[in-house]
């Protein structure tokens, strides 16, 4: 199995690209599955979460090619038969892999997916996934691990609220929508970015889709689809990241390829804790930021603090003078990271959501163990700000979203390699 092996105390100096953002790519490559034109989508990130989507959907029949050279997905449906089942071998580590539902089940009647993986985080249930494509029209049954979902005569759009925000379930329900017939107005929406992303590729194909308020959004379904040429967004997950060890070790690192107004809420409590940031409209040069204060954050969907940068801010929050807080409101098991850290040196005490974290401490280097994609990346930046070296096992949860990450470090000055 891989390990990364990081020496620390390591200054950060230099120029990251960020990649095309995986949970916009994700939802689109799904999309893909309603239409027989041709589709091509550039700046596709080459991480495994991609990789697995894109051997899902040549499972059940897409002629679908991946050019890693050249970041590129091309996709030609016509004259192609597609399965309408999707295995448990392939959802099993990504819990993406079921927003195929909704294409399947609105385009060919049927649908029979598994019940998906990815990291050991929460719950993370699916129901609200299938209350949507139940108001859609949809019979859905759950047996031996698969939902096995059933619309004969199509489905149909109607008004939905969705019983709380969701992700997942807004893009499923959308991409269903944009097929179905009639108009649908889904109402609560999650309004990430990357549900921006999803709706300009659909619309691109043709589906009358706007946003009639904050949460709301109203598609006019459509069968009569066209060719298209989409760009993914970046990756605000990953930019989120970088700033943040530009901020922990940095001396000087510029973020580029970003869009910084979409990084809002980010920048504003890392200008609040001292970080000392110089931002263009597509850049962010961060500088070495010595005197860290303490704050107290919440997880939340977006516009709020993101969950996905949860466990990397925590690293930063070490270094604080005082004590600060994070309450954990999407994901009951996100604080999987805090014994690790604390095995390095850290002082974090969990009460029920909420962490506390008592700064500023030294991190020293240590053999830890990834058990998620976000905790994974935390442990890389707790090394790269620790005395001597550190062993991060289980890096396979890396590479399911992070593209390059040793290569784009390594150019920054850092000391990090792989090995088995």
């Amino acid at each position: 199995m891989e390990k990364l092996v990081v020496k620390g105390k390591k200054k950060l100096s230099g120029v990251i690209k960020i990649s095309g953002s995986k949970n916009a790519t994700l939802p689109i490559l799904a999309a893909s599955i309603l239409n027989n034109k041709k589709i091509e989508i550039n700046r596709v990130p080459i991480v495994k979460d991609v990789i697995t989507m894109v051997e899902l959907l040549k499972h059940i029949g897409s002629n679908i090619k991946l050019n890693i050279k050249k970041k590129k997905i091309l996709i030609n449906n016509q004259n192609k038969k597609i399965k309408t089942i999707a295995p448990y071998k392939l959802l099993k580590t990504m819990r993406a892999g079921v927003i195929v539902l909704g294409p399947l089940l609105s385009k060919f009647k049927k649908a029979k997916v598994s019940l998906p993986g990815g990291c050991a985080i929460g719950l993370r249930p699916v129901d609200i996934h299938l209350y949507v494509l139940k108001k859609l029209g949809a019979k859905i049954k759950i047996k031996n691990g698969y939902i096995i979902a059933e619309a004969k005569k199509g489905l149909v759009g109607r008004k939905i609220r969705l019983p709380s925000i969701s992700v997942g379930a807004t893009e499923n329900g959308l991409i269903a929508a944009s097929y179905a017939k009639g108009i649908t107005h889904l109402s609560n929406c999650a309004c990430e970015p990357e549900i921006k992303d999803l709706i300009d590729f659909l619309k691109k194909m043709g589906i009358k889709i706007k946003w009639i308020g904050k949460r709301k959004i109203k598609i006019n379904g459509n069968q009569n689809l066209k060719s298209v040429t989409h760009d993914v967004m970046f990756d605000r997950i990953e930019a989120g990241t970088f700033i943040i060890a530009g901020a922990l070790s940095g001396k000087k690192v510029k973020v580029t390829g970003i869009e910084t107004k979409i990084l809002k809420k980010e920048i504003s409590i890392l200008k609040k804790m001292g970080v000392k940031l110089k931002i263009n409209s597509n850049y962010i040069i961060v500088k070495n930021s010595n005197k860290i204060k303490p704050i107290s954050i919440s997880t939340e969907p977006y516009p709020g603090f993101p969950t996905d940068l949860q466990a990397q801010i925590m690293v930063l929050m070490t270094k604080a003078n005082g004590i600060s807080k994070i309450k954990e409101n999407i994901f009951e098991k996100r604080f999987m990271h805090v014994p690790e850290l604390n095995r390095m040196g850290a002082k974090i005490k969990i009460f029920g959501g909420s962490s506390f974290i008592y700064g500023p401490q030294q991190l020293n280097g240590a053999e830890v163990m990834a058990t998620d994609l976000r905790a994974s990346v935390s442990l890389v930046l707790a090394a790269l700000a620790a005395n001597d070296k550190t062993i991060i096992n289980r890096v396979y949860h890396l590479d399911r979203g992070y593209e390059k990450l040793e290569k784009k470090l390594t150019k920054c000055n850092a000391d990090i390699f792989r090995t088995h």
